[in-house]
């Protein structure tokens, strides 16, 4: 028999047994309803991903450290860590009595073959190549000295160790159980320490993640992805809603309890309903319009020059985003700590000295086509403003509309002229520039390729000196805004609509939802 509690939480399995003596029976299950935009792409943590992917699976699983609130690194399932003097070996001291979803007790050789595992070309993970040749360190060695101990030795120093093995986006690095994969190697579903474990997932319409009712949670408060991890409610339900219009209506009707990714054309309506909470958040991520430097056109940098001065982004900004994120043309988002006065030097719109760019670049109105999307709202209506300032220029922008997964599928073979495109955040400086800069040859997804910038991103990830890397990110800066690959347009915000009985939510710099600590009342 069902039931529903007012509160929107679902009561399962009473008999008229149980309903004959309430309250005494007894707890009904409390579900947690959310949405997604799209469904996850796959599991397997930092391999076939993407945003709503990273925020799933993070429900389900851990790595060794983690990012905590203010972007610095902290413990998660290592106790402690030590560095050598030479900065090489790292020596992770594990925590004990942590559990994986099939009840074994994860011990350092779990932690060795999750991290050759990662390392396996074959795995495809996102994160493979920072350890590779141009990445930012080789791991030489992964060991186990004892059950509660695993040391990984580098080939050279890096700053960016850890922050990389915390990344959201390579999956945090998770440590997973063996029965992860089959005999074959290939991926089943995550066996994993997380505060979650995978229920059923129904392609198309919804994933569930059930409370592990044997979770090992760390002390202190919630802190990013770090701290301390209660799952309050027995189950999360991600409801796939592509049409933000039956999100909404789910929210208001009590279908939905939680809108996490909220479009901004529905926070106005949504702050006035009484039944309805609003949390706003400034954001990591990126959105932009990225060029293809390579493109006949666009190579020339005066055109791309020319379009950055003709946008107002402070205009765009506001009206894309209602007031909720500020105008920000530097690769390093406003939140982080190494965001100063020279990042807040950008473009300055300048109409004059765009048409005479044109003029002087021969530009006679070529089309230039720009892929968009509309999963992501803000980025089409981005695309939308920027045409039209552009067009009043006399710059002819075509807006072609993708799917997202074809989109994603174009960005990462480069194969693009122009693409309004949203990066998903980065929690260290270093890697808000490592996702825009890189040798197309090899990595065709990188929109920026100057060798010396390069070279100035590798002194970044090898020195831990602050005043050494706020230089090299000011300098990076002033680079970037001149070379113009991309026109960064603002970060954003992470925008949620809960109904008044969820209790515990709160959003932070990473625009992901984090259900853990939230409860249905």
């Amino acid at each position: 028999m069902l039931m529903r509690r007012p509160s929107g939480a679902v009561v399962v399995g009473l008999t008229l047994a149980c309903l004959a003596v309430m309250p005494t029976c007894a707890t009904a299950e409390t579900v947690l309803r959310t949405r997604l935009n799209a469904d996850i792409r796959s599991t397997d943590p930092g391999t076939n991903r993407d945003a709503n992917t990273d925020g799933v699976v993070a429900h389900m699983v851990e790595g060794l450290v983690a990012f905590r609130e203010d972007t610095s690194i902290g413990p998660m399932l290592a106790e402690s860590w030590n560095v050598s003097n030479d900065g090489k070996t790292y020596t992770f001291h594990l925590r004990k009595g942590v559990k994986f979803h099939n009840g074994a007790t994860m011990t350092a050789e779990d932690v060795v073959w999750s991290l050759k595992r990662w390392l396996d070309p074959a795995t495809q993970w996102r994160c493979l190549s920072e350890f590779g040749p141009s990445g930012i360190a080789r791991i030489e060695r992964i060991e186990a000295p004892d059950p509660q101990t695993v040391a990984v030795t580098l080939d050279q120093p890096t700053a960016l160790f850890l922050p990389t093995l915390a990344r959201p986006d390579c999956g945090q690095t998770a440590i997973i159980h063996r029965d992860s994969v089959g005999p074959d190697g290939k991926w089943i579903a995550p066996v994993g320490t997380g505060p979650f474990k995978l229920g059923e997932w129904k392609r198309g319409q919804y994933i569930d993640v059930a409370r592990f009712d044997n979770y090992a949670s760390r002390n202190g408060p919630r802190s990013g992805y770090a701290g301390a991890k209660t799952a309050e409610v027995d189950r999360v339900r991600f409801n796939v809603i592509p049409d933000s219009s039956a999100a909404k209506a789910g929210l208001l009707s009590g279908s939905l309890d939680a809108i996490s990714a909220l479009g901004v054309p529905d926070l106005e309506d949504l702050k006035s309903r009484p039944e309805v909470q609003i949390s706003v958040t400034p954001a990591l991520g990126l959105t932009g319009i990225l060029f293809q430097t390579r493109d006949p056109l666009l190579k020339d940098v005066r055109i791309r020059r020319a379009i950055a001065l003709c946008l107002d982004t402070a205009q765009i900004a506001d009206v894309v985003m209602q007031g909720t994120a500020r105008a920000n043309n530097s690769a390093l988002p406003i939140g982080s700590p190494f965001y100063g006065e020279v990042q807040a030097h950008g473009y300055t719109q300048n109409i004059a000295e765009a048409k005479k760019l044109l003029v002087e670049a021969g530009y006679r109105g070529q089309p230039i086509k720009m892929i968009a999307n509309k999963r992501y709202g803000f980025v089409f209506d981005s695309a939308v403003l920027v045409q039209a300032m552009a067009q009043a220029l006399g710059i002819n922008i075509e807006i072609e509309v993708l799917d997202w997964a074809t989109q994603l599928d174009r960005y990462n073979r480069g194969d693009y002229q122009a693409m309004a495109f949203v990066y998903s955040a980065r929690l260290d400086p270093s890697l808000s520039f490592e996702m825009l800069t890189g040798p197309k040859a090899t990595q065709p997804r990188k929109v920026w390729d100057n060798p010396e910038v390069q070279e100035m991103l590798r002194q970044s990830m090898m020195t831990d000196d602050t005043a050494k890397r706020q230089a090299l990110f000011d300098e990076m800066h002033r680079r970037f805004i001149k070379d113009v690959p991309m026109i960064v347009l603002f970060n954003g915000a992470e925008l949620a609509a809960l109904r008044k009985n969820i209790k515990g939510y709160a959003g932070w710099l990473y625009p992901q939802p984090r259900f853990w600590g939230v409860s249905v009342q």
